[in-house]
């Protein structure tokens, strides 16, 4: 049974910093895509990154040179480093992998399994 559990969320400044992680268990972790998803209150989930097995990486627009993306196979576990925080970047965030180990697109990669989230509040 696939688990992933995040951690590291919480209350920041406008311009602070989070690092926020996820661990997997119950599956070859190093072999599945991985990505992070957020939610704010009254909208649809949206992507916001994704890491390939190998490192490759993708991300949404909106984030692009403040967020990054990163794993470590040896510990199940990936990362999002969030600098520069926005009021709007205020959501729950939520890790998640398929059931595949094909993919085309980190974006379009087909995200089966989720976390519980963990929740990102920025103040103004």
């Amino acid at each position: 049974q696939v688990q992933l559990v995040e951690s590291g969320g919480g209350l920041v400044q406008a311009g602070g910093s989070l690092k926020l992680s996820c661990v997997v268990s119950g599956r070859t972790f190093s072999s599945y895509p991985m990505g992070w998803f957020r939610q704010a209150p009254g909208k649809e989930r949206e992507y916001v990154a994704g890491i390939s097995p190998s490192g490759g990486y993708a991300y949404a627009g909106s984030v692009k040179g403040r967020f990054t993306i990163s794993r470590d196979n040896g510990k199940d576990t990936v990362y999002l480093q969030m600098n520069s925080l926005k009021p709007e970047d205020t959501a729950v965030y939520y890790c998640g992998t398929g059931q595949t180990t094909r993919w085309v697109t980190l974006e379009s990669y087909k995200f089966a399994y989720w976390g519980q989230g963990t929740q990102v509040t920025v103040s103004s």
